[in-house]
């Protein structure tokens, strides 16, 4: 299986006939430190996240109700919910709450990107849903705390680019990130948040803070990045294929593989668009049932 094309940056929205069409950009982790756990059961968070040229598409339309569709691609969308458990649905229905409007949207959601696999796809979705809302319905809302009820991820997503983001994710600080190829290897294996961090507090394996000037300096130079990803070790104990993907990626030629996020998406870093595509498709013959892309970052 493969991601969705990319030919170069997608176009963020558009607007035709009274259908806003929005892009919804999957994110990496460049790296990600789980410092500890916070009293109320949280954990402190050094990340830096990076959105990428490849993700979800949603089109919306004003209507008198709120209704959602999913469209699933290579099957990916074919668990989604499209009631309250959906979090475009919930982003819709506060900010149609929050704007004071009656009416509502026809939504249909274009799932490219798999289901919890640690690249924000859920996160990127609802963002995307309260931006395009709040050009069907401008009105004087708070969207990036609405986006704070809805997720730690979701208001990273309203700006898109790249932040460092810290304390439980609500910090976030803008960051240039040098424009990088990567080539994206998910295994099929579904690995939720909640579990990935109870694995890591059970085995009690904390990190130190993200050195982010020696990621930005190797991102630059094109050399190996000295990232981790505190919760890669307790995925990779548990779900042998997320090691596979990581050790194919290097197999392809490309450096400093990384799972992302809570996984299980693997990432490596390529020299350039062309080292990339040749890369995906190499990974992409090796393991057909896999899904893969190539995509841009910065």
């Amino acid at each position: 299986m493969t991601g969705q094309p990319v030919t170069g940056q997608p176009v963020s929205e558009s607007l035709v006939g009274g259908v806003l069409r929005v892009f919804a950009p999957a994110k990496v982790n460049l790296g990600l430190s789980v410092l500890g756990r916070r009293p109320d059961g949280y954990h402190d968070l050094s990340t830096l996240m990076a959105a990428l040229s490849v993700g979800d598409e949603l089109e919306l339309t004003a209507a008198a109700e709120l209704s959602l569709d999913v469209l699933n691609l290579n099957g990916l969308g074919a668990e989604l919910p499209t009631d309250r458990r959906n979090l475009v649905y919930r982003a819709a229905e506060l900010y149609l709450k929050a704007a004071g409007q009656p009416g509502g949207a026809r939504i249909t959601l274009h799932k490219h990107l798999p289901l919890t696999s640690g690249l924000g796809g859920g996160s990127s979705d609802a963002a995307s849903t309260l931006k395009a809302l709040s050009k069907l319905y401008p009105a004087p809302v708070n969207l990036p705390e609405l986006a704070r009820s809805l997720g730690a991820d979701v208001p990273f997503f309203l700006p898109g680019g790249a932040a460092l983001a810290e304390g439980t994710g609500e910090r976030l600080s803008a960051v240039d990130v040098p424009p990088t190829w990567l080539v994206l290897l998910n295994p099929g294996v579904a690995i939720s948040a909640a579990h990935a961090y109870r694995w890591l507090a059970e085995e009690g394996r904390y990190t130190p803070p993200l050195d982010l000037s020696a990621v930005l300096g190797a991102l630059r130079s094109g050399g190996p990045v000295p990232y981790f990803n505190a919760l890669q070790p307790g995925a990779l104990s548990r779900h042998p294929e997320v090691g596979t993907a990581l050790v194919a990626l290097t197999d392809a030629g490309l450096h400093s593989p990384l799972m992302s996020g809570s996984g299980s998406t693997a990432f490596a870093l390529a020299h350039g668009e062309a080292q990339a595509r040749s890369a995906q498709a190499e990974v992409q013959a090796r393991f057909p049932t896999w899904w893969t892309a190539a995509a841009r970052m910065g």
